[in-house]
């Protein structure tokens, strides 16, 4: 009996290790739903597509995006419908315009829908809350005036046309020139302070293989993937693939590489000059007439040095060249404080010429009465 639980003890821990490797296997791009990506030029238009059925209960449907590649440039993550974490909804995630460049927000689950840019995704997502749906108990009903169901099959259903909002912007990005105006509503502000749950495995590995076809990436689809969505996730063929009607806008292909469009930070940590660079993180919302991203690093490290300038005084001779007293000072700070007699401040040097200042305190107190004897010397 022992033995057998030693075994399923093993076969646990293995598992444990092996789970790492294969989150690890994903690059910072192809997992780009739950960490911030930086990019100095915009995502094209969403595709004109339509919802595949819903494969049955329980599923919420998520919506297609452009995500970015650092080698490939952007590429379309195809709708999809997931099991959905009972109780919880999914709030998409959104580019936007930020110090110079277009961030993305990765989307989460919640109990309440949160800000995803004001984007038209549709299929319930009209740019402000979420109309294909809601939770009764542990059970999810459907609106079928915007979601694609069979009743037959699924009866927790009702419809409610009020939700439907007739745009035909399909922009993809919120802020910068051309971006939708979007800002949160107090409801949306407050749904972003509730606890979240990060994507399902499922749609991190959706993500991944949509990034390895090289059909969804815009340089090749121009707006209009042939996948646009698919029933289940990760599935790009058969029955459950809806292919773009067109693309949402005339497409224009990027005058910068993928690696020249890349930014160097993500926009939480791109701040527009050194002076706002002393804040710990300006954060998404910081000014928008900034300068380039790449200042980031810069400011906010003068702020070091000046503990060193009351040790200055310490070697009487260097007293007419303040800077070479600065360096020789900040290695004997406690000689300098007491007086600046020349006799004292010259035996300080020759303790500290081992530099041994704070290490060993105890040492120096002890051998400092024979040195005071070896001063008239």
């Amino acid at each position: 009996m022992r033995l057998h639980r030693a075994v399923r003890f093993l076969a646990f821990g293995l598992l444990l290790l092996t789970i790492p490797t294969v989150l690890c296997s994903t690059s910072s791009a192809q997992i780009g739903i739950s960490i911030g990506i930086s990019v100095r030029i915009g995502p094209p238009a969403l595709p004109v597509y339509e919802q595949p059925i819903c494969p049955g209960a329980g599923y919420l449907f998520t919506p297609g995006y452009w995500a970015w590649d650092d080698d490939g440039g952007y590429y379309w993550v195809p709708g999809t419908w997931v099991v959905a974490p009972v109780g919880l909804l999914w709030t998409p995630g959104y580019w936007g315009w930020n110090n110079g460049v277009y961030a993305w927000n990765g989307g989460y689950w919640g109990p309440h829908i949160g800000f995803y840019g004001g984007i038209n995704y549709g299929f319930g997502y009209g740019g402000v809350g979420f109309g294909g749906g809601e939770w009764r108990g542990g059970a999810f009903f459907y609106n079928t005036a915007v979601m694609n169901v069979n009743t037959t099959q699924i009866t927790n259903v009702y419809v409610n046309k009020t939700v439907i909002v007739n745009n035909e912007s399909h922009v993809a990005f919120n802020g910068g020139e051309g971006g939708v105006t979007a800002r949160p509503t107090p409801a949306e502000e407050t749904a972003a302070r509730e606890p979240h749950t990060p994507p399902v495995g499922a749609q991190v590995q959706h993500e991944h293989a949509a990034s390895q076809n090289k059909a969804l990436f815009a340089s090749n689809n121009h707006g209009a993937p042939a996948v646009a969505a698919t029933a289940k996730p990760g599935e790009f063929s058969g029955r459950g693939v809806v292919a773009a009607k067109a693309a949402g806008a005339p497409y224009h292909a990027p005058a910068m590489s993928p690696k020249e469009a890349r930014a160097s930070a993500p926009a939480g940590k791109s701040s527009p000059t050194p002076k706002e660079a002393k804040t710990p993180n300006p954060a998404t919302k910081s000014n928008p007439s900034s300068s380039k991203p790449e200042n980031a690093s810069k400011g906010g490290e003068p702020s070091a040095h000046p503990p060193a300038k009351p040790s200055t005084p310490a070697p009487s001779s260097h007293a007419s060249t303040p800077p070479r007293a600065a360096k020789s000072g900040a290695t004997s700070e406690s000689p300098a404080a007491p007086k600046p007699s020349a006799p004292k401040e010259s035996a300080a040097p020759k303790e500290s010429a081992p530099k041994p200042s704070h290490s060993a305190p105890k040492p120096q107190k002890q051998s400092a009465p024979p040195k005071k004897e070896s001063e008239p010397k």
